[in-house]
């Protein structure tokens, strides 16, 4: 498919409800735009994404509960809920770019966004190859609808929208996505392990790119980042950040605990008070 622009392109990913079109477009619309040639265009995104028949969308609360274990049924509950996940990721990407990409900002920042629409592309489709094997489907089980909100909650402000997904969502995968791989070892699921570690080295530089560019607005004005960061997150994000915090993954993206562990500065200084004062 021939594209008209950047940002025409992120339209058409965001209003293809078919997950396989949006996966299609997306690497294609990416392999354009990094081949060069390709305008970035201005058009208007829509207000949410288009959506499969399924899978059922449902309110967070109404959701049912996910069991432990190491059953089939348990894994593809666990894969299918993953798979949402990374078409969300795939859309607030793309939303991102046609938002905001009339803002004054170097080509440097659509380039980043679009290699994170496009591996998050291909997570998606590493982690239905998941469900195939298990006999399943993207589909096959109900879906929250609660994803979105980040991108409505911050459709009017980029640094919002930086803060809220990238540097709290995704840096939350950085946290829980360990133990997952554990899990999936647990169960001898070697190949979904496999894919759950090429998911967590992408989101690192996901994570990177978010902070990056949040820095670099926050820079142009003058404003203290990591002050910034939980200002935002006070005013567009529901949710307490709660720990435990993947240190290492975060450090690895340069996000570092001064943006979303104020305490922990102080902490340390309590700590290093006590390690002199016992001397």
């Amino acid at each position: 498919m021939t594209f008209p622009s950047l940002t025409a392109g992120a339209v058409a990913v965001l209003t293809a409800a078919d997950p396989a079109d949006k996966r299609r477009l997306s690497t294609g619309l990416a392999a354009d735009w990094q081949a060069g040639g390709l305008d970035i265009g201005r058009v208007r995104p829509p207000n949410r994404p288009a959506r499969p028949a399924r899978p059922e969308l449902l309110t967070p609360g109404k959701m049912p509960r996910r069991r432990a274990g190491q059953s089939p049924a348990n894994r593809v509950a666990l894969l299918h809920a993953l798979a949402h996940i990374e078409l969300n990721a795939v859309d607030l990407a793309w939303d991102l770019i046609a938002r905001f990409a009339d803002r004054d900002l170097p080509r440097a920042f659509l380039d980043d966004w679009v290699a994170v629409a496009a591996e998050e592309a291909v997570h998606f489709g590493l982690v239905c190859g998941r469900l195939e094997a298990l006999d399943a489907a993207y589909g096959d089980l109900p879906a929250h609808d609660g994803l979105w909100e980040a991108a409505a909650n911050t459709a009017h402000d980029l640094a919002a929208r930086l803060a809220v997904v990238p540097l709290v969502l995704e840096a939350r995968g950085l946290d829980v996505t360990p133990a997952m791989i554990a899990r999936f070892e647990r169960f001898g699921d070697t190949d979904t392990a496999a894919v759950l570690r090429r998911i967590l080295s992408d989101e690192i530089k996901h994570v990177a790119a978010g902070r990056r560019w949040f820095d670099h607005l926050c820079d142009a004005q003058g404003i203290d980042a990591p002050r910034q960061f939980r200002a935002l997150v006070k005013r567009h994000y529901g949710g307490q950040l709660k720990p435990p915090f993947n240190e290492t993954a975060r450090t690895a993206a340069g996000f570092g605990a001064c943006y979303y562990d104020p305490g922990a500065k102080e902490r340390s200084e309590q700590e290093a008070f006590f390690v002199f004062t016992d001397k």
